[in-house]
């Protein structure tokens, strides 16, 4: 029985969302939100890899309504590049349309704040882009 988990990243230029699946890879669970501040990123995320027993990471990928890159998009793909350069595991676009809009009605629904719902709508981004992967792969 496979018992690793699952990442998924929502990147920001300023915060990076990280959430997990459970060790039986059917729930996504927020994680925590990463500040964007160059080397450290991949340094923390290699250590939640180690500690969390992850085997593969799902990077959302934002594209707009015509499905043609955007500025977000190429950001994506070049912190894809320097993240596959660091690190051992598969790493797989998924995407991400409408999550962080998905995780803004979330918040508010469970009655959180403007200033709340800041500190931690990116990993609830990133929890619905891995739902979403993991309803694909059930």
């Amino acid at each position: 029985m496979n018992l690793s988990r699952i990442m998924s990243i929502d990147y920001g230029t300023v915060r990076i969302g990280i959430a997990l699946s459970d060790p039986l890879q059917i729930i996504a669970n927020p994680f925590k939100v990463i500040q964007n501040s160059g080397e450290d990123v991949f340094n923390e995320i290699n250590s939640i890899i180690k500690s969390e027993k992850v085997e593969k990471i799902i990077l959302g990928l934002p594209v707009n309504l015509k499905g043609k890159d955007t500025k977000k998009t190429i950001e994506v793909r070049i912190f894809f590049e320097k993240l596959k350069n660091r690190i051992s595991i598969p790493i797989i676009y998924w995407d991400e349309s409408y999550s962080s809009v998905e995780a803004e009605e979330m918040l508010k629904r469970m009655g959180k704040s403007i200033k709340e719902s800041r500190k931690v709508v990116d990993k609830f981004a990133a929890s619905i882009i891995l739902k979403s992967y993991l309803d694909s792969i059930q």
